[in-house]
């Protein structure tokens, strides 16, 4: 079975993390597949993409089976996967449409990550974000650029030492959440975002990501 589901309707496209059993945990198919359907935007006509996780949860991180078969990797194994998430990571986060993140339910680790790489989020009332990583004695390395980078440096510092798990409501208040809502107007929240952003020119959107990302921490001077 596919770790995720695609349907397109003309110039929209869903994305469905599908592993509802782990709550849409992370193991190298997700991987794979996720790079995959980005390496695949451009050819595909699709304007606006919707990420989102089937069942009770958006992504509840590392799939633990998949880590505990990683402890017997070599480095060099372990470099592979790591490179090749940090490859999924980029992908998504460069994709030349906007991606809205649309969270529900526990979104943790990785599944975090995934939230920091969306241009916009929109989440249920309910969410739980969390960088919960230390708590299992490892490091949230590949996300660390795209989270610092959204969240900001002072909020890093606290919340990848503490692991702590943080509501949608906090999340809002640095800026990985964009919008909270009720879990009954959660769809009709991200559908008024695609509205919106079919309104304007696919070639804007897609030349305004790469600018933001040309300029951010720049002084005015060096993109003048």
């Amino acid at each position: 079975m596919s770790s995720l589901l695609v349907q397109q309707s003309g110039p929209v496209v869903r994305v469905t993390l599908n592993r509802p059993e782990v709550r849409n945990a992370f193991n190298e198919q997700v991987i794979a597949e996720l790079t995959a359907w980005a390496k695949s935007v451009p050819d595909s006509g699709a304007r606006v993409a919707v990420l989102a996780g089937e069942g009770k949860a958006f992504c509840a991180g590392a799939d633990l089976t998949w880590m505990s078969k990683m402890v017997g990797y070599s480095r060099e194994e372990n470099e592979r996967d790591a490179m090749a998430m940090s490859a999924m990571f980029n992908a998504l986060d460069t994709l030349p449409i906007p991606l809205i993140g649309r969270v529900h339910g526990a979104a943790l680790g990785g599944g975090t990550g995934l939230a920091a790489v969306c241009d916009i989020v929109v989440a249920s009332d309910d969410a739980v974000f969390g960088f919960t990583e230390a708590k299992l004695g490892i490091l949230p390395a590949v996300i660390s650029p795209f989270a610092v980078r959204k969240i900001g440096i002072s909020a890093a510092r606290e919340l990848f030492l503490t692991a702590a798990r943080f509501s949608a409501t906090r999340a809002q208040q640095f800026g990985l959440v964009h919008a909270v809502t009720s879990s009954a107007e959660l769809d009709p929240a991200v559908d008024a975002y695609v509205r919106e952003l079919l309104t304007s020119g696919p070639e804007a959107i897609a030349g305004a990501k790469r600018m933001i990302a040309a300029v951010a921490g720049q002084p005015p001077a060096a993109v003048a």
